[in-house]
Parts: structure tokens; sequence; C-alpha cells
């Protein structure tokens, strides 16, 4: 299938790569939206996270990712659902009982700013000490594992959101599924926008959608900004969760090399897109906004379109911060229902677990070795086992680590301990420099 991706989308044409980016756009929409809902909601963190800021620098932090990766990789970057336990825990602190819920997201912001820099310190010592040194703890038989649990980590939310109406949920898989597999040119490589507006459409006739929050928003307004503050009980609460997301992103890497052929952990280098995404996080959380993170529905997208240019992602952030001048289409794009968010995650995240299985495959990561299996086994028990993370205490604080992350330390860990490690990073079968395999 790769053998007949696009990597220039300009030979399609302006307008249809306008289209493209509308897709990937759409495709970030519901998660990245999401997160402020959540925390924002009064049974939840009740902090007043902006849909708008959070639009804005996703966009932003986006762009900057692409400038920081030397516009090589293909990842959007939307908000991280690995921080909506902080939130919660900052919100609920006793010491912090008496303060506004602006102040709350204040402090909250100050924890976030320090979460990405951490980032930094990893991309530091990944350029002290070289990419493969570092990677020689992350082959394919650790990465491979850690994709699959992204891809299944995401199955409960696409069957919940499905849920919400199951027969629109199947109108907007049928779509997607036909003009992929049976659509001819255009209409093959959009099939989630496809699946997305003709499935909304049927909402709309079907009287499933509801215009009046729509109707009462303006159509043009600025962003509400947040400035954080720093406080050490707060930064001690959403700092730590930075080693989580450090290695999704590790995870996703692999992921977006994995699905375009491309090595993009060894050029433009693991260190540059750590720096792209930590400070993206950490220049959202300055002015109000959530962390940010390399988003896996995009790379559903990349597998199903085929169109790996990451010039179409660049479009996507450019409508977001467009859109996020505009309440009223933030409120037209809430009225989506669920179950087309549902519908289009089936596919997407399902499509994620399946670039795992392959990273697998093609690295040739041999199974009947029980180092191996071992390996994988506890990292697909711990991404899965623990739903609700491991919460301890530190210095009374509490800190949670997420499934993906225990799953990836654990991997980590096993395979850096157990004899047998003869993995090279770089080198395959046919002497190239695409990926590395265990020989």
């Amino acid at each position: 299938m790769n053998n007949e991706a696009i990597r220039d989308a300009r030979q399609l044409g302006i307008p249809k790569m306008l289209i493209l980016g509308l897709q990937h756009m759409f495709a970030m929409f519901g998660a990245t939206i999401l997160v402020p809902i959540i925390v924002a909601d009064p049974n939840g963190a009740n902090l007043p996270l902006s849909i708008q800021t959070t639009l804005l620098f996703a966009g932003i932090g986006t762009l900057f990712f692409h400038l920081c990766t030397k516009m090589k990789v293909p990842a959007f970057l939307g908000s991280s659902f690995a921080f909506l336990g902080g939130f919660a825990t900052v919100s609920g602190l006793e010491v912090y009982k008496d303060v506004t819920p602006e102040d709350k997201l204040a402090y909250a912001l100050g924890g976030i700013v320090i979460a990405g820099l951490l980032y930094l310190v990893l991309a530091a010592v990944i350029k002290l000490v070289g990419v493969k040194k570092v990677m020689r703890f992350l082959p394919p038989v650790v990465t491979g594992p850690i994709i699959i649990c992204i891809g299944l980590n995401l199955a409960p939310s696409a069957v919940d959101n499905a849920s919400k109406c199951w027969w629109l949920a199947l109108v907007t898989m049928a779509i997607v599924v036909v003009a992929n597999i049976w659509g001819k040119g255009m209409i093959k490589i959009i099939p989630i926008l496809l699946g997305v507006v003709g499935a909304y459409i049927v909402a709309v006739l079907t009287k499933q959608v509801d215009f009046s929050s729509v109707a009462a928003a303006q159509v043009v307004g600025l962003q509400p900004f947040s400035l954080p503050k720093f406080d050490l009980t707060a930064i001690l609460v959403m700092a730590p969760i930075a080693l989580a997301t450090m290695m999704e992103h590790i995870g996703d890497m692999s992921a977006i090399s994995a699905t375009t052929e491309q090595n993009f952990i060894e050029d433009p280098g693991l260190h540059r897109t750590l720096i792209g995404d930590g400070i993206a996080t950490s220049l959202s959380a300055m002015f109000g906004g959530p962390a940010n993170t390399t988003y896996g529905e995009n790379t559903g997208v990349l597998v199903l379109s085929n169109v790996h240019d990451p010039k179409v992602i660049r479009l996507a952030a450019i409508y977001a911060i467009a859109l996020s001048f505009s309440p009223a289409f933030a409120a037209l794009i809430g009225t989506m229902p669920s179950a087309i968010i549902g519908g289009v995650s089936f596919i997407l995240y399902g499509m994620i677990s399946a670039i795992g299985v392959r990273n697998i495959v093609e690295n040739k990561v041999d199974f009947t070795n029980s180092r191996n299996l071992i390996i994988a086994a506890v990292i697909l028990v711990c991404g899965l086992g623990f739903s609700d993370g491991l919460t301890f205490t530190v210095a009374g604080t509490s800190i949670t680590l997420t499934g993906l992350a225990l799953a990836a330390i654990a991997g980590i860990v096993l395979n850096a301990i157990l004899p047998g490690n003869d993995y090279e990073f770089g080198v395959n079968p046919e002497g190239d420099q695409n990926r590395g395999i265990h020989h």
C-alpha cells in the first residue's frame, strides 16, 4: 500500500489539498475540544478551560512542532487526555479549598508549563548520548505492543460514543468503509471527512441536532486567555504526568514512522520531536490552554488516506487557528452527535493498533523467543489492565501514572535487564537505514 503513498499533496492540486487538511481537522476536533469540555464540567474539575483557547494553541503548537522537526513529521498536536486527572486533583486539593476556579486553573497551568519543560531535559539527554543508545531501550518488541495499547486504550471511548446512537455510528462507519474500499480518486483519500459530513447531514435530517447553542454564540470573538501561577503543590501533581506523555510521544513517533515508512526517530530526530511537543505544551499552558500531544486520530487518517504529506497537517492547524476566533463555529462543532465521533473512532483507533502489529511483523520480532513473549505480555497487561492508572503518594501529593506509562516503563525495564537484547537501531536485513530489527 505504501508504494503508492502520496508524499507531496501538491500533485493533487490546491483544492484537494485544502479538503485533505479539512479532513485532518475533523479527525482531531472531537477529542481536542472534549478536554476543555470535561475540565470545565461542574461535576468534574470545574475549571474554566476554554474551547477557543484550546483550538488556538492546538494549531499554534502543531505549527511550532513542524518548525522544530524541519517540516518533516506529519503529526497534529491536540489536547492531551493524560492531564485530566491532574486537573481534577488540583481542583480538589485541600490547600486550594478557598481558591477561585480561575486561580485553581492558573496553578494547574503552571504545573503543565513545567511538565512541558521536562521534555527538553529528555531531548537534551538524547542529543548528548545519541538516539541509537536511547533507542536500544526501545526496540520494536517494546514499541510495537505500546502502539497496540495506544489504540486499544482508546477503544472504550469509541464504543461509548457510538453507543449514544448505534445506527448513526453505523451510518458513519459505512460511509467511511465504502469511500475507502470502493471509492475512486479523491473520494478514496477523504473517507473520514465524507463519513463525518455525510452522517451529520443524516443527523440533521432526522432531527438529531440541536442548533440553539449556535444561535446564541457570537460569530467572531477573541479567545479568553489565562496566565499560569506557579505553586509547588500543583507542580508536583502536574509535572510527573510528563513521564507518561513522553512515553506516549515515543510510541506515537514509532507509529507515525511505521505508517509512513520513514524513520522520524532518526531524522529529524527524537530530540527534535520531543522539543516540539514539550515547548508546544508549555506555550499552550502559558496562555490558558491544555497540554498538547501528538494525535493518534491523525495517524489513522494517514493510514486511510495514504497521503503522508505534512503540509496537509499544517493546513489543519491553520484551520484550527482561524476557527478559534469563532465562538459560533466552536458551538456548531459541539452540536455534532457523539455517535458520529464514535463511528469514525471505531475505525481510526483500530488502525492505530493495527499499525503496532505491523511494526512487530515488519521488524521480524521473534515471538518463539520467550524473552520477547514476556516483554510483550507484560506491556499488554499493564497497558490494558491499569484502566484507571496507578496512584501513589509522594510527600503528601497524589501522583497517577497512566496504564500506558506503566506499560512503557515495564517494557523498557524488562528489555534492559533480560538477557538477549541484540537490537540494533537503524539496521535491517537489506542493510538500509530505515528501521531496526532483531537478528
